[in-house]
């Protein structure tokens, strides 16, 4: 090959190389992108975290209110309630749920304090970060009575030793919890 050639070749790539510059990133652009990111992630996991609570708080919800559901057609077909987890009957209500999950224990009591609260059930968290959930179903009316139910939330880190109660104007959540809509 001709030395010519060659040098003009050398000198070709050479000045395409100079006029590219260099490629990459410098480390303080680096460290910029890795700030930013570790603000975002420190932006949305908290809020991740109570999407993922607010997920397992919807089981709760949901297997009160079927608990509820279950009980006022029970009622309506035999004319009484179920009164505990351990009754056979607690099959016979036809919500198909189990008695304790991953994050919520589930048990029916017989209402004590209030005659014509006939079932309460109680969502205990089993986690220390999610709501607990209380329902209950009571007969109102004279005569033909029919039933009233609601489901009640409480706040995270407490126990919901207390049922649903009522009066005069109807079924009622205990202390410290409210109803939902």
């Amino acid at each position: 090959m001709n030395t010519t050639f060659k040098t003009k070749l050398l000198l070709h790539l050479n000045q395409k190389k100079q006029q590219t510059g260099e490629q990459g990133f410098t480390l303080i652009e680096l460290l910029v992108v890795i700030i930013i990111i570790g603000i975002l992630a420190a932006i949305a996991l908290p809020s991740f975290l109570n999407q993922a609570n607010k997920g397992k708080q919807a089981e709760a919800k949901q297997y009160t209110s079927s608990v509820n559901k279950g009980q006022q057609a029970y009622y309506t077909e035999f004319g009484s309630f179920v009164t505990g987890t351990d009754d056979p009957a607690w099959n016979s209500l036809g919500v198909g749920i189990k008695t304790q999950t991953t994050n919520y224990a589930y048990k029916i009591v017989a209402n004590a304090v209030q005659a014509d609260v006939l079932a309460t059930q109680n969502g205990d968290s089993l986690k220390k970060a999610l709501k607990p959930y209380t329902g209950g179903v009571r007969l109102v009316g004279t005569g033909d009575k029919t039933t009233q139910a609601v489901v009640c939330e409480g706040l995270a880190n407490t126990d919901p030793t207390t049922t649903a109660g009522g009066d005069a104007e109807g079924i009622k959540c205990g202390t410290g919890m409210t109803p939902l809509k």
